[in-house]
């Protein structure tokens, strides 16, 4: 006992006068001979990150963490999260003889309130990606902070699982935004059936990217909205499954945050603003509910009601439904027959969770069919690829959970019973088909000049219905009174263009602002209503600096209206192809 308590103030005193005698650590690196503590700091080689002792809580509780130089508050990594020192003055971090690194309270006889549990190791070096490295006498990496991530993934940072030794990378939320200690949530890669990532609250899931489509996960349609920022990476072999994004060379610096109410958030830096800018986050809305409409259920966002039952399924309980409670989700209308069976295509959805289901990515999508259709349990299948229009085979085997309609979702075929795709093949099917097809043939011969008349109108009627859905959202609609008076009433002095599509006007808003009114031509229905189409889908949604930006619509009865930025000095053409005026471009 005497000769313990002789060792740790032996150790004691060498820490201590380590600290008196060193300046303010300014290097990267940290060495058996060498300990920091108080207000040392060691920073990487290029300055982005530093590491020592922070406080929170009015500096009653300190932790060893790795922060952003320019942002201090942007904290990436945290060593003794769950049990903090109560001054800085008493930490010291040092490299022990074993190998280890470790945070001691000097003011604790040594106590050691945190270590690396590695071993053999003689450097510590903080490195500009973040990432905390400890290294052998031969260079080789024994433990680094990148393996055991906190609540920020940086870039080069992977979350997944290793499959050999059952390591596992994942984030874990913050207690709160002063309080770094262990949260509610975390972010955690499923490796069965098909790999995806999840986030869990006390043991139960509140969201899910979906799996991994081979060009971005299937629920997180906006993550292919930042590929010229940030490069994606995924990885499925027999010993790892692993995804990490990196950022390209020159694009700001970002990371990827599990905050403590569950959002996970990715955080761009803005150097002019010295601040942080949200770029996206989820979940996004309740569709990104785990489960919000239960099984066999399909929720979208954009509909008047949320929750809907896929085609061929009913909701288990109406009473629950018509008070908004869809967790039940729903039931089969007709039990399928396990060899007289058919697919249902739902088109554009976030895959299902696929922990019951399996995964060949070396099968044809025309395979993965016949081998659903060839098993009675299975239920759905799909790609597991969407690049070149589809490739690999997932089969899933009982209930589909968590399916909802979104942007840019991918195609699932559903099994359903021949009866419910409308494919019957008994005979008094067939006769009632016959006897049918007779009937409307007759009907048509007497009514096919008014039948004819209708179907037209009705399919321009649903034209415009459809129309009026697509652009409904994308850009807000105006009145046709708005712009009647905006323009003079289109008086021709306003005139600014005319082609063969419609006329432009130029015109003024109420607020002062200058726009361009452009009142497609009733002259070239079919034309107009594909350029229609055309502008709204595609323009409005289209946001860029050298584009005139559309700024909204307007449909009243036959009219269709466009109205976009006015520019006063016209578009780049005018000046690139004059020979007077390209010579004002530099």
């Amino acid at each position: 006992m005497s000769q313990s308590l002789s060792h740790h103030r032996l150790l004691l005193a060498f820490l201590s006068v380590l600290l008196l005698t060193a300046s303010a650590v300014t290097d990267s690196t940290l060495t058996q001979r060498r300990a920091i503590g108080g207000d040392q700091r060691l920073a990487s080689p290029g300055g982005a990150f530093l590491l020592g002792l922070f406080s929170v809580a009015n500096n009653t509780k300190w932790f060893l963490g790795i922060w952003f130089t320019a942002s201090p508050d942007a904290v990436v990594w945290v060593a003794n999260r769950d049990r903090p020192l109560d001054t800085s003055s008493s930490g010291v971090v040092t490299l022990s003889s074993r190998g280890d690194l470790v945070l001691l309270d000097v003011a604790s006889n040594n106590e050691t309130i945190w270590w690396s549990n590695s071993s053999a190791a003689v450097v510590a070096q903080l490195r500009d990606d973040g990432n905390l490295v400890l290294a052998d006498a031969a260079g080789v990496v024994v433990w680094q902070s990148f393996d055991h991530p906190t609540n920020t993934f940086l870039s080069g940072l992977w979350a997944g699982q290793d499959l050999r030794t059952g390591a596992v990378w994942s984030a874990s939320s913050w207690r709160g935004a002063d309080d770094p200690s262990t949260g509610d949530f975390r972010y955690v890669m499923d490796t069965r059936g098909s790999p995806e990532l999840h986030v869990w609250r006390k043991g139960r899931k509140t969201y899910r990217t979906g799996p991994w489509n081979g060009v971005r996960f299937s629920g997180c349609p906006g993550m292919t909205t930042f590929e010229d920022l940030v490069e994606f990476q995924f990885t499925h072999t027999a010993d790892e499954v692993s995804y990490v994004y990196r950022d390209r060379v020159g694009s700001p610096v970002s990371r990827m945050v599990l905050t403590e109410s569950g959002e996970v958030q990715r955080m761009v830096w803005n150097p002019a603003t010295l601040a942080w800018s949200v770029f996206w986050s989820v979940p996004r809305d309740q569709c990104d509910v785990y489960g919000a409409c239960g099984p066999f259920g399909v929720c979208n966002a954009v509909g008047a009601v949320v929750c809907g039952c896929i085609r061929g399924f009913l909701p288990r309980s109406p009473a629950e439904w018509r008070m908004r409670n869809s967790s039940g989700g729903c039931a089969r209308s007709t039990p399928l027959q396990c060899g007289d069976d058919g697919f249902y295509v739902l088109r554009g959805v976030k895959l299902p969770e696929t922990h019951n289901s399996s995964v060949d990515a070396g099968a044809s999508l025309a395979e993965c069919g016949r081998r659903c259709l060839s098993n009675c349990y299975c239920t759905a299948y799909a790609a597991s690829d969407i690049r070149g229009g589809g490739t690999g085979c997932i089969q899933w085997f009982g209930e589909l959970m968590d399916t909802r309609l979104g942007d840019d979702g991918q195609d699932l075929f559903v099994k359903l019973a021949m009866s419910e795709l409308g494919l019957g093949t008994t005979k008094t099917n067939k006769l009632v088909m016959v006897v049918a097809a007779v009937i409307t043939t007759f009907a048509l011969l007497l009514l096919s000049l008014g039948l004819l008349i209708w179907r037209k109108i009705r399919q321009r009627n649903k034209q415009i219905t459809e129309f009026d859905h697509i652009v409904r959202g994308e850009c807000p609609a105006y009145h046709l009174e708005t712009f009647k008076a905006a323009t003079d009433g289109f008086c021709a002095k306003n005139e600014i263009g005319c082609g063969g599509f419609g006329t432009v006007y130029k015109g003024q808003m109420v607020d002062g602002q200058e726009v361009a009114v452009k009142k497609l031509s009733a002259g070239n229905r079919v034309q107009g209503l594909k350029e229609f189409r055309n502008e709204v889908n595609l323009i409005a949604k289209l946001q860029h600096r050298n584009l005139v930006r559309l700024l909204g619509y307007c449909i009243h009865q036959s009219e269709r209206i466009l109205v976009y930025e006015y520019m006063s000095n016209k578009s780049l053409d005018t000046f690139i192809f004059d020979p007077r005026r390209h010579a004002t471009l530099s």
